[in-house]
């Protein structure tokens, strides 16, 4: 038994407990907090908070908190006033404050009442978060997720790559379908940088991941004065998209309000930022997403016809993972390539075994999911290969396919790597590049997949010449 370092602690008594929680949460959101008193004075603030407003503790407790937050909000509409006088709490206004260097920060400001238990009111607090921020995090989200076509055997995802180049060339709006995970901001990518727009911008907004009070200003831009706060104008993303493409992801959950001047700009290309009457147009290109059942919604009135069939000019629908099981081993070994490339730590592939749990699992957050397991599984392995005891429970409890399962799943990695190598001509080196992976590392796996290789690197040039493998596909794995 290890010894403890530390001092016999009594058990935390349930009083503890809140107490504890509460300054838990205060200190690690990534949301600024201030608490005031009645008399509007600081009595708190986060971490987060002094980040976005350029102080320290010392500087900012005891003083008012207008001085601080320096917003016209604070001035014209106080939302501590106005939660007092209504009993209800003011939600995701947007506001811009300054910090310690007189720079501005758009922020969604919300604030509550503090009352003690007994009902006697303490004060208030409030909470901003950066627009920024939100907007970066929602960005990086589509960034990481896994490419759905990458080394695609099944047949519908086949179909949908080839026919990508043909949708990218027109102008006409296209709706892609798919749960989850299933990889449609990538697709949505894929258009933008196979089309004639691929030199302009690509301007993502989630439909989804912002507060309805902040997508109409996140789309149409605002002017100065449109709302208290507003002291500068900001252009939206649809200006933003001028000359490119506007990918609206999650469009299914845009309130019937939105869905509205959405039309419009969709029918005839104008627009008007909030606070201004002034008509605007924008040449952009939409690109639209959503997990939901877009035709029942529209068969329930909460989707506009009329507005689903300006969207719904070529559609895709992408399958999700449990429908093209044959990608499984493919896309799991691609993700562990980029893994042990970015993180460093070599790591050459997976037991037959464990791709037999991985065939095995239903995988209902599709490929994301899959990404986030095989990390799991990287992480904890400190072996060449991945195996069983390396996946999360969750996919272990699914149970391993027979033998005969196994030996297919090898099969189709190992096809893969042959198909990759007659792409290269037999060049080694070019076929490595392409995976992501050292040539050594392809040559180990070549050897355990039963892929024989050319007897010589295929090359240009010189009296060896580009050969291909000559082993036929049949023979490409021992069984």
């Amino acid at each position: 038994m290890v010894p403890s370092l530390l001092p016999p602690l009594a058990p935390p008594t349930d009083a503890d407990v809140p107490a504890a929680l509460l300054s838990a949460l205060f200190h690690s959101t990534p949301d600024g907090v201030i608490a005031v008193d009645l008399r509007r004075r600081i009595i708190a603030v986060n971490p987060a908070g002094l980040a976005t407003l350029g102080a320290d503790a010392d500087t900012v407790v005891g003083r008012p908190c207008w001085e601080v937050l320096r917003t016209p909000l604070c001035r014209d509409d106080c939302p501590l006033l106005r939660a007092l006088a209504t009993g209800r709490p003011v939600v995701n206004r947007l506001v811009e404050v300054r910090d310690a260097a007189d720079r501005p920060h758009t922020v969604s400001l919300s604030c509550s009442l503090l009352r003690a238990d007994d009902g006697r009111l303490l004060g208030g607090v409030e909470t901003f978060r950066s627009v920024e921020r939100m907007r970066e995090l929602v960005d990086a989200a589509d960034r990481d997720l896994p490419l759905p076509g990458v080394a695609s055997r099944d047949g519908q995802m086949r179909h949908i790559f080839a026919v990508l180049p043909t949708l990218a060339a027109a102008e006409s709006s296209v709706l892609i379908l798919g749960e989850t995970g299933t990889g449609k901001s990538l697709v949505a990518r894929t258009i933008h940088r196979l089309s004639p727009r691929r030199d302009g911008p690509l301007v993502t907004v989630n439909c989804g991941a912002l507060p309805e009070t902040l997508l109409e200003s996140e789309i149409f831009g605002y002017r100065a004065g449109a709302f208290t706060g507003a002291v500068r104008d900001r252009k939206g993303r649809i200006a933003a998209a001028h000359g490119g493409t506007l990918f609206l992801d999650e469009i299914g959950d845009m309130s019937p309000a939105m869905q509205v001047k959405l039309l419009r700009f969709l029918q005839d290309r104008v627009y008007e930022p909030l606070g201004d009457d002034r008509p605007h147009t924008a040449d952009v290109r939409i690109l639209a997403a959503t997990h939901r059942d877009l035709s029942a919604l529209v068969a329930a009135g909460a989707f506009r016809e009329d507005l689903y069939y300006r969207i719904n000019v070529l559609g895709i629908e992408l399958p999700p993972l449990r429908e093209r099981r044959r990608d499984i081993p493919l896309l799991a070994q691609t993700c562990l390539d980029r893994l042990a490339r970015t993180r460093g730590k070599p790591c050459e592939g997976i037991t037959p075994a464990a791709f037999a749990r991985l065939a095995a699992y239903p995988f209902p957050g599709n490929i994301r999911e899959l990404e986030n397991v095989i990390e799991h599984a990287y992480v904890l392995t400190r072996d060449p290969l991945i195996d069983v005891e390396h996946l999360p429970e969750r996919v272990r409890r699914a149970g391993g396919a027979g033998p005969a399962a196994t030996r297919t799943l090898a099969r189709v990695e190992a096809e893969f790597l042959l198909e990759v190598l007659e792409r290269h001509g037999g060049h080694r080196q070019r076929a490595a590049d392409e995976l992501g992976i050292h040539k050594s590392t392809l040559l180990r796996r070549a050897r355990r997949l039963g892929v024989t290789l050319p007897e010589r690197d295929g090359r240009a040039g010189g009296d060896g010449g580009d050969q291909a493998p000559r082993t036929s596909r049949a023979g490409t794995t021992r069984t």
